[in-house]
Order: C-alpha cells, then structure tokens, then sequence
C-alpha cells in the first residue's frame, strides 16, 4: 500500500501570503463568480487529489534523478532486494511483506510487454498495473493467471491492434504513463536471494523489441513541471494542469473537466493562484479546504467497525469508481496504489476492541486467534505495527515488524489450538517470545494484510460483511 507520507498532509494548506493580484485572462468577464467558481474548485480538488498524487510520485520515481527516491527512468525494472525497515521513511505504512519491483511505462510511442518467469506454486506473486487515473487496470500473478511464465502487452488508450503472437493477454490503460507494482513474496530474511532470481525474470521490452521488428519514431520529449511537496501546497491547481496532459478525457470525468475549464485549469492551461482577485483566492483556500474535509470524512466513514478494525474495499478499474470521484480520492489519500479487494484485503486500527486508542506506552496487549480461525487466505496474511504519529515502522531490539503466515512455525499455539500475539514494547518472556510484535513506547498502528482472501466462506469478502471477522485487541491481563 504506497502513500506519500508529505503528500497526505493537507494539500489544501496553500500560503496566504500570495502575491498582489495581476490583471489576468482569468479575471475576464466569463470567469464564474466567486460562488460558482467555489464549488468547482471544491469538487475538481477531490476529482484531481489522486492525479497530483501520483504524478508527484511518477516525477520522484521516474523523472527527477536528484529526488532522492529515483528508481529507474520509463521502461526500466528496478529491483528493490530489501523489504522495508524503520530507515524507509518516503512511504508511510510500507509494505515489510513483499520486496517490490518498480516499472514506470510511457506507453506513448509503443506498447510494452512485460514479462515474467515460472514462480514456485507457494509463493505469492503479482503485478498490478495501475494507470494516472489510479485505476488498476488489470493484474499478473499467482491469483490472476497462475505461476507459469508469459509474456503480457500493456498498450495506451490510443492502442489499436489485435494480440501478437506469443502474447497471452492485453492490458488496455487509459493513460499513456502508467505504474507496474510488482510484488514477491519473501518467506523470511535468508531467502532474499531466492527472490533475486525472480527479480531477474521479470522484463519489460517494448513490442517492436518483442517482435524483432524496427522500432516507431520515439515520442517526444516531455519537460514535465517539476513536482514538488512545497509546489503543490502552493499552487495544487497547477500541477493538476501538469497531470491533466497525460489524462485523457473519458465520458465519466467530461463533465468536471468541463467545469474546471471554466475556471482556468486544463491541459495545457497554466493556472496561478495569484492571478485570482483577493476575493476568488480567499473562496479557492476554503473550498480546497472544504474538499479535503470531505475526503477526510469519507475516510472516517467509508469502512466498517469490526471489533475495532477499519474494513472496506476502495480499489478498483474505471467502472469501480464508475465516477465517484470521492472515493477514489479516500482511496488515493488512505492508501495510494492500494489493491483491489480480491487481491489483497487491509484492515487496519488505531483502537482496542473497546475503542479506546492503542497506546503501548499505558497497556500491553494481545490479539488472540481461535483455533481455525486464523486468516482466511490462498496467498498470506500478516499484522504490520508501525508508530501511531507517523505510520513509519518501529526500530526494536529483535528487528521485527511484522508476524506472518510464513512465521507460524516457530510460533506457539495454545492449548486449545488457538494463537495469541503479544503486542507491547518489551518483551514478553523469553517463552513468548516467537509471539511478540515490539511496540514503540507510544501510540501504535496496526496493519493487517490477507493477500489473495479465499472467496468463499469463512471469508472476509465481501469487504465489511465476510463471514470471517478480524478479533479485537485486547489490553492483556
């Protein structure tokens, strides 16, 4: 689940220092008023939230190379050997389970195929692709098409073409820049190397390659608008202008756009906050505001309350969100690239079964599974803690993040079959030891991940009313 830690701070916090306004096209007779022209930038901040969030993150992954959180450039694999510990702090609430490969694809000039190996049957693989709408738009892997290798084409919304040979299946985006996640599942630290070697099956080439053909003419070069966290805060409309160019209209998101062209903001439009009058500005800070608060609320409400933990399902394609441009803004400002519900399941809490905030700094605590009543998954599940303030992972004397599946034998089981995890900052007992997740001395959060939820009963889909049920934390006795 990526999210930029920066990015999830109020977008709407833009300097009330802004300079003097200018006479400006936007000030001409036909601009709205400053009602109308409110709620158009309310609802094209939470149309656009998602699309500056990931062109943020496209432009520190794939373009600037002095970003600090360059990968590789378009088209290139980079293989990421580590999972993520207490030092990675560009992700909040990163992923300890699955060592990620990074691909961005500019789909422009050509299709891309992208390749993959024969992964052993028990480990869990998979690739999500994912488009500037933050759209997942199909998937490779273990639960979507198996553990054989193959070969599989992602072409651009322009794309027109029947399947290649050797090509097993198509992936349309409806953008031409679009994100490849691809996840490995890593047993436990010694088998990273086993991982590698997956790694180094993974390829991408672009067709022509692929088809031993001559190359097309290469797109051209883009100077994209460099993306900044303090550049977005000051002037999010612009870098929505930015990431409008590589978003082309569809008929869900026509008629926003249409509204947001009323007030300056479109593909190739540059809008500057300080053009508007004293009086739009002050209206655009409030409905950004307001829009955010919206997001912001719709994430408090959009899951369900099982024993304390936060269920629900806010990732899918295009006809998923089927416009509803709120959710996909509390799925992009909760999770970015989160997965869709049939792949991977994240319940999370900051609570106790009682509700009361998790604070290990006060309490210790357990969660205990009854016996057959652990996680019901094809793949794997695991409980992440991360620090409560910043979501980040929690430095600890036994450099462990994380209890997973892969865990279980070493751990101990009750009498009675069932599991207790023990959750608290110092250790238990060197009897319960194999059960301990560390804490920090202060307020926690609990992440839980079930990739590939078994789909049939007990199960915990559909999200919010499966017939499985995560058990509340309790403060140990």
């Amino acid at each position: 689940m990526l999210t930029k830690r920066d990015l999830l701070r109020s977008t709407a916090v833009i300097a009330a220092s802004a300079a003097i306004a200018r006479p400006s096209l936007l000030m001409a007779q036909s601009y709205p008023g400053i009602i109308e022209a409110k709620d158009i930038a309310e609802e094209g901040f939470i149309y656009g939230l998602p699309l500056v969030m990931n062109y943020a993150v496209m432009q520190e992954y794939a373009v600037d190379r002095n970003s600090g959180q360059f990968k590789a450039p378009f088209n290139e694999i980079y293989n990421m050997h580590h999972v993520a510990t207490p030092a990675d702090t560009a992700i909040i609430t990163p992923n300890s389970d699955t060592p990620y490969s990074i691909l961005w694809l500019d789909l422009r000039a050509e299709p891309m195929v992208i390749s993959v190996p024969t992964v052993e049957k028990d480990r869990y693989y998979s690739v999500q692709l994912i488009d500037g709408n933050t759209y997942n738009f199909g998937y490779i892997g273990t639960r979507a098409t198996g553990t054989e290798p193959g070969n599989y084409l992602v072409v651009g919304p322009d794309w027109k073409g029947e399947t290649p040979p050797g090509i097993k299946q198509v992936f349309r985006s409806t953008t031409p820049f679009t994100f490849a996640a691809f996840r490995t599942q890593l047993f436990h630290p010694d088998d990273m190397p086993n991982v590698e070697k997956i790694q180094a099956g993974y390829k991408a080439q672009p067709l022509s390659a692929f088809l031993r053909q001559p190359a097309p003419l290469a797109a051209p070069k883009i100077e994209f608008l460099p993306a900044t966290t303090a550049g977005i805060k000051d002037n999010f409309f612009q870098y929505l202008d930015a990431a409008l160019q590589f978003v082309p209209e569809t008929a869900r998101d026509k008629e926003v756009r249409a509204k947001l062209a009323k007030i300056g903001i479109g593909p190739g439009k540059t809008f500057e906050f300080k053009d508007l009058s004293l009086e739009h500005r002050a209206e655009f800070l409030v409905a950004m505001k307001q829009g955010n608060d919206k997001v912001d609320k719709w994430l408090a409400s959009g899951n369900k309350d099982i024993n304390g933990w936060n269920i629900g399902s806010f990732f899918g394609d295009e006809a998923f969100y089927n416009g509803d441009w709120l959710m996909r803004a509390g799925a992009a400002k909760g999770g970015l690239y989160g997965n869709d519900a049939v792949e991977a399941m994240y319940p999370y809490t900051r609570t106790d079964a009682t509700g009361e905030p998790l604070d290990a700094s006060k309490h210790n605590y357990t969660i205990t599974f009854a016996p057959d009543q652990l996680p019901p998954v094809n793949a794997f599940w695991s409980v992440t803690m991360y620090d409560g303030k910043s979501q980040l992972l929690v430095k600890n004397p036994i450099n462990r993040y994380l209890i997973n599946s892969p865990m279980l034998p070493a751990m101990k089981k009750g009498a009675d079959g069932s599991l207790t995890l023990y959750i608290q900052k110092d250790s238990p007992g060197a009897d319960k030891e194999s059960n301990w997740l560390p804490a920090p001395d202060d307020k926690i959060y609990l992440v839980m991940r079930l990739y590939w939820p078994k789909p049939t009963p007990p199960s915990i889909l559909p999200a919010g009313q499966g017939t499985w049920q995560p058990p509340g934390v309790k403060v140990a006795q």
